[in-house]
C-alpha cells in the first residue's frame, strides 16, 4: 500500500492521529483478530511516516541512551549487575569507559533494543 505524502498535513493532524492510535490500542488490547486492527495498522503507518519525515529522532551517544533507559525504568547502576559489574557501569556513565560489544549485547537484551544503540 502506498501512502500519500500529505496523508497527515501538519502537527495538529499528527497529534490527532497519535490520540487515535492510542484509543485504538486501548480498544484492541492486544487482540490481533480485532476488527479495528486494520485501521490501527493504517493509522500507525501514517503516524510513523509523518514522524520519520518531520520529527527525526536526534542522535544520542551510547551513554545518553543508557542513562535515558535507566531513568525510564527507574534503575540504578546496581540494577544492571546482570549486564556488567556496578563499577563498570559507573565508569561508562562517567564517560571513562566505552561499552564493550559483549556488554552492549547484554544491555540490548535487558532493555529490548538493538545492541547498536550502545556501540
Amino acid at each position: 500500500m502506498s501512502l500519500s505524502r500529505s496523508a497527515i498535513r501538519g502537527e495538529v493532524e499528527y497529534q490527532r492521529m497519535l490520540r487515535l492510535t492510542n484509543l485504538l490500542l486501548d480498544q484492541i488490547a492486544g487482540d490481533e483478530a480485532h476488527p479495528l486492527m486494520g485501521l490501527l495498522d493504517l493509522v500507525s503507518d501514517l503516524v510513523e511516516k509523518y514522524g520519520d519525515e518531520h520529527r527525526p529522532i536526534p542522535k544520542a551517544s551510547p551513554i545518553e541512551v543508557l542513562r535515558f533507559l535507566m531513568e525510564q525504568g527507574g534503575l540504578r547502576r546496581e540494577d544492571l549487575k546482570d549486564c556488567a559489574p556496578q563499577g563498570y557501569i559507573s565508569e561508562v556513565l562517567a564517560g571513562k569507559r566505552s561499552i564493550s560489544k559483549q556488554v552492549a549485547k547484554k544491555l540490548a537484551a535487558r532493555f529490548q533494543v538493538s545492541p547498536e544503540m550502545f556501540i
